[in-house]
């Protein structure tokens, strides 16, 4: 239990998120109702990850209010801490937790932390081809596959025959594909995945964003790598994870929510909130709107999980 707590720690989980409900439908959370005197221009820099589900939520937000311009850039979670210090976006989604690093160079120009709000949550999946049938993973075998390090204590795994696969499989090597470091996704990764460990970079391929890593897998019949759930295509399949071989779990909405599937994460937007302050109208709203009943609609729609309502309510109250 003691090992569990610390992963969904590392997750970005909270004591109030597993303590709640599971909410599997967005129909939980309050209805938006529209206020007055909401203009002007929003933008956000952050996560790719997040890139998707931003810009469905920004179309649904401008039909609220058709004189706000929305801008989305996601080059990845690590672009979000210098655009909110250098005020250049007043959003910095992420798919990890901020760094200490990172929070600390916030402090220093503003005398205070960034405020974190969880928008929802997300199955970080290993994709294989769809013609694999492998079934699923333990993460020592997953970090068997990816890393130089093997933290996780597995013999390295460069054939699908090492995975447990046999007849035509076994002899065929393994594909590797992921993100690149400035990515919250390969962060998370790293840190559950390869124990903190090293991706083995002789074999290692990086993709310039999310659905670049499932594209070259459903085009590569021994490829594997990871990227969010929401990003599954008809050629690709998510396979099962567990802590360990001998119990696996599907990336679904109330695995990633209890925690029992190990690569769940939170999808966090970082804003610029001085405490005891208001947040500015614009921002407040966006956000307002993600956490209600059409934005967790809308994170389900782009293939991630609403939150549980109460946690949802949690979040809101941020603002």
């Amino acid at each position: 239990m003691k090992k569990k707590t610390k992963l969904l720690s590392l997750l970005g989980f909270t004591t109030s998120l597993l303590a709640a409900p599971f909410a599997a439908q967005a129909d939980e959370h309050p209805a938006y109702e529209r206020v007055s005197g909401v203009s002007g221009n929003l933008n956000s820099v952050g996560s790719n990850t997040l890139t998707v589900v931003l810009q469905m939520l920004a179309e649904g937000f401008q039909n609220n209010y058709p004189n706000v311009n929305i801008q989305i850039q996601g080059a990845g979670s690590g672009t979000a801490p210098a655009a909110l210090i250098d005020g250049t976006a007043q959003i910095g989604p992420m798919s990890r937790i901020i760094r200490p690093a990172e929070v600390d160079a916030f402090r220093e120009r503003y005398g205070y932390e960034p405020t974190q709000v969880a928008i929802g949550i997300d199955a970080l999946a290993v994709f294989v081809h769809r013609d694999n049938p492998i079934e699923g993973l333990g993460l020592p075998q997953i970090d068997a596959i990816f890393s130089s390090t093997n933290r996780l204590g597995h013999d390295p795994i460069r054939t699908w025959g090492n995975a447990g696969l046999s007849g035509e499989w076994a002899n065929q090597r393994v594909s590797v594909y992921g993100r690149n470091s400035v990515s919250g996704t390969y962060g998370v990764f790293r840190n559950i995945a390869l124990g903190g460990g090293d991706f083995d970079g002789s074999r290692y391929q990086e993709m310039p964003g999310s659905s670049a890593v499932v594209q070259a897998i459903g085009e590569d019949r021994n490829g594997i790598g990871y990227s969010g759930i929401g990003y599954l295509t008809p050629g690709t399949r998510a396979i099962k994870v567990g802590t360990s071989a001998d119990e696996l779990f599907e990336p679904t909405a109330e695995n990633a929510a209890s925690g029992d599937y190990p690569l769940a994460r939170l999808l966090f937007l970082y804003i610029n909130k001085a405490p005891g302050e208001s947040l500015d109208t614009l921002t407040a709203e966006f956000l307002r709107y993600a956490l209600s009943k059409e934005g967790q609609a809308t994170v389900q729609r782009a293939g991630f999980f609403a939150l549980p309502a109460p946690f949802a309510a949690e979040q809101a109250g941020k603002l």
